[in-house]
């Protein structure tokens, strides 16, 4: 983004930089600590809460801040800030209630703690940058209404591929150009893959075996394209997408008009898919079409091709390195990377990754007992279907074959979260709206009429 670079060269020439709290101090977070400490300007991260305050500290530690202050109430977490030194806890809410932080970084990918933190961050005033795609995949709609309601900005994150997609996307409407997809490259996909079978990979890279498992399940693809699909008012053309897989390293501009029906792309409002195997991975693309001729033309000299499909792409995810720019929008120009821009248009619903038995507790996200699936919310909500972020920690009733998708019937639910709170709140606000739209449109056509 290049007007955030000279905005916060302003703040920091003014000695008045954004100050960032963050949640979540494992394997991505220490990347966001390293990058705002040593190489964001106009930005300080004064704070870091994680359940173990050690690896908060490691945090810091890694970005080149040893002198760091454990706090255990708001008022030391103000007076540290105001002092400009660094804290860390194992309290996150008191990052949320704190005076003199402008945005709070989410990153620890739990759910029920996610959302409890994203509402208490927006309650107390304060932006709220998601780098968790399972809350805003489950609750984000709703959240986003609250933020709105507070006047602060409720935002995936550019980096992570949603919000780098949701780029490319702007910039193609932009043009001119019609997205009619946005897609997502994997390099895996077996919704069979579990914390045993991640183990080496996790391990290898420091990272945490669900979390690496949800990767490779699909569960977190699905995620990431319902959240797209909610910022666009796109759709699934079926249910888990298509997810076409094609030959390793084969290039998308030579596959790309064989890997979708062209029905589903061209009628509605578009759709959000996958491809595995192509290249360039991991990045992100979107197909889109023009009406123009003359247009058209312009694109087939510019080495787009003849179409009707032009495919725009980004070559990459830099996750962590582009998390600053996503607080400096927030912040500084009230603009979401990415957001809901309504009710939910598709939500990810949760599969049993093998036989379930009657008297058991789901797992969580990226474990051995589900995967998540996208599917239209329409249907989620006329089916009854579980989404797979409400899944965790439900007892089952009866018993649920391999690959069959779960309904609310088939469980009992936790008692006291917010987040099934939440999404009850979700469907009722959503659903009056679209009842409040359809009897305006009604009085507008009967008008019209007379």
């Amino acid at each position: 983004m290049i007007l955030v670079d000279t905005a916060l060269a302003k703040r920091q020439a003014a000695n008045n930089p954004i100050r960032v709290a963050m949640v979540g101090a494992g394997f991505m977070g220490r990347g966001i600590a390293l990058q705002i400490c040593k190489y964001v300007q106009g930005m300080e991260l004064v704070a870091v809460s994680n359940r173990s305050v050690a690896k908060a500290r490691e945090a810091y530690a890694q970005a080149g801040i040893l002198q760091v202050e454990a706090v255990s109430a708001a008022s030391q977490l103000e007076e540290n800030i105001r002092r400009g030194i660094c804290s860390v806890t194992d309290d996150a809410m008191l990052l949320c209630q704190a005076a003199g932080i402008d945005a709070i970084i989410e990153v620890t990918g739990a759910v029920e703690f996610g959302t409890n933190v994203a509402l208490r961050a927006i309650q107390h005033g304060k932006h709220i940058i998601m780098m968790n795609a399972e809350v805003d995949g489950t609750v984000g709609p709703i959240l986003k209404v609250y933020a709105d309601k507070a006047g602060v900005v409720f935002t995936n994150a550019d980096g992570d591929q949603p919000g780098v997609i949701m780029n490319l996307y702007r910039f193609v409407k932009g043009l001119g150009v019609k997205p009619v997809l946005c897609g997502n490259i994997k390099g895996l996909h077996d919704p069979y893959r579990n914390p045993t079978t991640q183990e080496g990979f996790a391990r290898k890279w420091g990272q945490n075996p669900s979390m690496v498992t949800s990767f490779a399940d699909g569960s977190k693809i699905s995620f990431e394209q319902a959240v797209v699909a909610n910022g666009t008012g796109m759709r699934v053309a079926k249910r888990g997408m298509h997810g076409p897989t094609v030959p390793s390293g084969t290039p998308l501009k030579e596959c790309m008009m064989d890997l979708y029906p062209l029905e589903d792309l061209l009628q509605g409002p578009g759709i959000v898919d996958y491809v595995v195997g192509a290249e360039p991975g991991p990045g992100v693309f979107v197909l889109g079409t023009h009406d123009d001729p003359v247009q058209q033309h312009y694109l087939n000299l510019y080495k787009l091709g003849e179409g009707p499909l032009y495919l725009f792409y980004t070559p990459y995810h830099l996750c962590h390195f582009e998390v600053p720019t996503t607080v400096a929008r927030a912040v500084l120009f009230n603009d979401a990377a990415l957001a809901p821009i309504g009710g939910p248009c598709v939500e990810v619903v949760a599969a049993a990754k093998t036989d379930l038995k009657a008297g058991q507790v789901i797992d969580g996200i990226g474990h051995y007992m589900t995967y998540g699936l996208c599917e239209n919310a329409d249907t989620t909500q006329e089916n009854n279907l579980l989404p797979i972020g409400i899944a965790a920690g439900c007892v089952l009733k009866r018993d649920v074959p391999k690959d069959q998708v779960l309904t609310y019937d088939d469980v009992l639910l936790p008692q006291g979260r917010l987040v099934d709170k939440l999404r009850q709140e979700q469907v009722a606000y959503f659903a009056q709206a679209a009842g409040t739209a359809a009897l305006a449109q009604s009085m507008k056509e009967t008008s019209a009429l007379h």
